[in-house]
């Protein structure tokens, strides 16, 4: 027997070996292991990527920035976490970003980047990006790649299906994943069905990019999972995938999956202004925080709101209907015509796809199979445009190549699969080989996709990189979608847990890049404009040190005169006007970060000395060939000391 049973071992592996050579060998699967597409990827030194990548850190709470090709980091930009690398939310211009309605909240979990866009196209722009446990939407401006404005969502709990993007950014959206009592209040958990209710909201964007919450639309307590925007034909429209439609409190695993089908949510926003205008909105009471920083005074402040209009369907016929859709949808996303919009249930053999223009027809034709607290649900068979049949297992997100084809990334098979959209044909199929979620195109979402290449954006990658201990980093991969078949090019891993990702054109966004800041419009309150203008004082116990850095030292390299107690705000300018020359600052005992201070720019750090002594500061960021050589002295005396308060540079 136990002979058998080691033949029965040694034939199962000679099999396994035979399938994984046989998948090793064909086209699809050889993939970066064969030379000829891994140059497809290999931009040369002095050479730049097509596309930039724009990817959320998940968990970590930023968004990285790569180059397509190659695959290559480029930066990181701090969103919603406090970066020591940039001193971003240690200093204090940026502290005031992360100011929330629940006081200074210094992480948040970042899933979906969404570009600006112009006619239905990424336009370079800004990027926006959630925070999905304290819900707020943040804007990156694409000249600086650093945060321009966060702002808080009220009457939200888990800010997921966000934040979505309208044709020409008059709205991104934000819907809310947890329900939650409307108005918060303390309430038993198991009156759910009673006392929680779930909020879409439309958050405006000015020409300057500006945000404010415009209005809520109230609808009842599921949980909104994802969004797109309608294009084209469907402008005017958002769709919002839900589940849980069940509303159920606990172990939703089993009891949010008790109905055969849930709803994706089409909102008619352009009917919704028309109800602004009206005044049909009710003005609810609601605390949150905007914050934006100021280019010029090249500081952030915070603004807090206590109102927030909100649109109720059942008193706005037209406003809102459901589309009957599988059970535990996940994205809903509408492709490049405005026509189609897919969203599948996660645990669905098929995919079922609707259609704008019967969506339509059935509403004017009334094809309702009821009303949910005056929304009313359209019958599933009218609203349908046919369905894609057994394709793979667990659908999560489509994109669209605009030559009339789709790419759906399929979790439990681990799989791409390339679909046609009028046909509803299945074309091709790579896989992901680990557990992929969400796929981006660049240009994917948007009315003319650059129609490229497809990153697979994977969850579980055991084996795929060297390890690093317990927890192994995550793979995104780069497939070749400009033929006819997929074919994978590239493997490379990527920062944090990434969900959703974005791509667009590098030129543009890379010939409008900002190279420093012009110290002329640099209009801090503490700037210093020339070398000469350095300087300390004191005020009470405040010590405010007006410093420039320049190659190779700080105007103001000894101080003499603090004090155990005191309050210590460096304000440094880097005086440089030259692209790349950043200067960093830090300082002995300081219980923050570093400063990292563009060209042009000026930026304070706070320190207390807590104890007697000379303390050496320095500059952090190597900037020159005598970049060791820019350093100085503080010197702490003990508190009530009569020591003379005074700088010195060179005597």
């Amino acid at each position: 027997m136990k002979k058998q049973h080691f033949i029965n071992k040694l034939f199962a592996l000679v099999v396994l070996a035979g399938v994984v050579t046989s998948c090793g060998s064909s086209e699809n699967s050889k993939g970066a292991l064969g030379s000829d597409v891994a140059s497809q990827a290999y931009v040369t030194p002095g050479e730049h990527d097509d596309f930039y990548a724009f990817m959320s850190g998940g968990f970590s709470g930023q968004i990285s920035v790569y180059g397509l090709p190659s695959g290559r980091l480029f930066r990181v930009i701090p969103v919603f976490s406090q970066d020591p690398e940039k001193g971003y939310g240690y200093n204090e211009e940026t502290k005031p970003m992360l100011e929330t309605s629940f006081g200074f909240v210094p992480w948040d979990d970042a899933h979906h980047p969404e570009l600006s866009q112009t006619n239905g196209v990424p336009d370079g722009r800004w990027i926006f990006i959630n925070g999905n446990n304290t819900p707020r939407i943040a804007r990156i401006d694409l000249k600086t790649f650093e945060t321009a404005e966060i702002i808080e969502i009220p009457n939200s709990g888990g800010n997921h299906s966000s934040p979505f993007t309208t044709e020409n950014s008059e709205y991104i959206v934000a819907g809310t994943r947890f329900s939650v009592p409307f108005p918060q209040k303390d309430v038993a958990i198991d009156t759910y069905k009673e006392n929680f209710k779930g909020t879409l909201s439309f958050i405006s964007v000015a020409e300057d990019g500006d945000m404010d919450v415009a209005f809520q639309v109230l609808l009842p307590g599921y949980d909104y999972d994802l969004a797109h925007a309608g294009k084209g034909k469907s402008h005017g429209w958002m769709f919002f995938t839900s589940y849980n439609t069940e509303e159920e409190h606990t172990l939703l695993e089993v009891n949010a999956s008790q109905r055969d089908k849930d709803y994706i949510a089409a909102i008619n926003w352009k009917k919704a202004e028309e109800y602004m205008a009206q005044g049909k909105f009710k003005e609810m009471p609601a605390s949150y925080v905007d914050n934006h920083y100021d280019e010029s005074k090249q500081m952030a402040f915070s603004e807090t709101r206590n109102t927030v209009k909100v649109l109720i369907p059942s008193e706005c016929p037209g406003l809102v209907y459901f589309l009957p859709t599988p059970k535990s949808p996940h994205g809903v996303d509408v492709d490049p015509t405005g026509e189609f919009i897919v969203g599948n249930g996660k645990l669905s053999s098929d995919m079922s796809i609707h259609s704008f223009d019967k969506m339509i027809k059935a509403i004017e034709g009334e094809k309702f199979e009821t009303t949910i607290d005056g929304i009313p649900v359209l019958q599933y068979e009218e609203v349908l445009s046919g369905i894609v049949a057994q394709p793979g297992l667990g659908p999560l997100h489509t994109e669209f190549d605009g030559k009339g084809n789709a790419y759906t990334s399929f979790f439990i098979s681990s799989e791409i699969v390339k679909w046609n959209l009028e046909t509803k044909e299945v074309l091709d199929r790579v896989p992901a080989y680990y557990s992929i979620g969400h796929l981006m195109i660049p240009g994917g979402d948007s009315k003319k996709p650059w129609g490229k290449y497809v990153v697979a954006l994977n969850k579980i990658t055991k084996d795929r990189f060297l390890p690093t201990g317990p927890e192994l980093t995550q793979s995104a991969q780069l497939y070749d979608i400009s033929g006819e078949k997929m074919k994978l090019i590239l493997d490379f891993p990527t920062i944090g847990e990434p969900h959703y990702a974005q791509g667009i054109a590098a030129e543009l966004i890379a010939p409008n890049s900002l190279k420093y800041y012009k110290l002329e419009d640099n209009n801090h309150p503490q700037a210093i404009k020339s070398p000469n203008d350095s300087r300390i004082e004191r005020d009470g116990n405040i010590v405010r040190v007006y410093m420039g850095a320049i190659r190779s030292h700080f105007t103001v390299d000894n101080l003499e005169g603090i004090k155990v107690g005191d309050k210590v705000y460096f304000h440094i300018t880097n005086l440089e006007q030259d692209w790349d020359v950043p200067h960093g600052f830090s300082v002995m005992g300081a219980n923050n970060a570093e400063l990292l201070i563009m060209p042009g720019q000026t930026e304070t750090l706070l320190w207390e000395p807590q104890r007697e002594g000379v303390y050496p500061f320095y500059c952090t960021d190597f900037c020159s060939a005598l970049h060791q050589e820019m350093q100085g002295y503080a010197r702490v005396s003990a508190k009530g000391a009569t020591t003379e308060l005074k700088w010195s540079l060179d005597e």
